[in-house]
């Protein structure tokens, strides 16, 4: 797990808008976005559209990440708190 990989995950024990994770992490765009992907493909984060509503189909967060929401998924946090 990447530095970047745990910072995020930090942030991400409770549904958190991209807004919430970029004022508070500080990142540009992009560097959210590839580190969000990154997390998404490895199964420790999901995506929602709403706080209840989860994204099951594949997602491009390139095109739409900015408008969604982000957890940790049971993988992401044990990853998170074994290091």
């Amino acid at each position: 797990m990447s530095d970047q990989e745990f910072d995020l995950l930090d942030e991400l024990y409770f549904v958190q808008p991209y807004a919430f994770l970029q004022e508070t992490l500080g990142w540009e765009d992009k560097q959210l976005l590839d580190t969000l992907t990154s997390l998404v493909e490895k199964g420790w984060v999901k995506c929602f559209t709403e706080p209840d509503q989860e994204c099951f189909e594949a997602i491009d967060l390139q095109e739409i990440g900015k408008g969604l929401l982000y957890l940790a998924t049971k993988k992401g946090l044990m990853a998170h708190t074994t290091l």
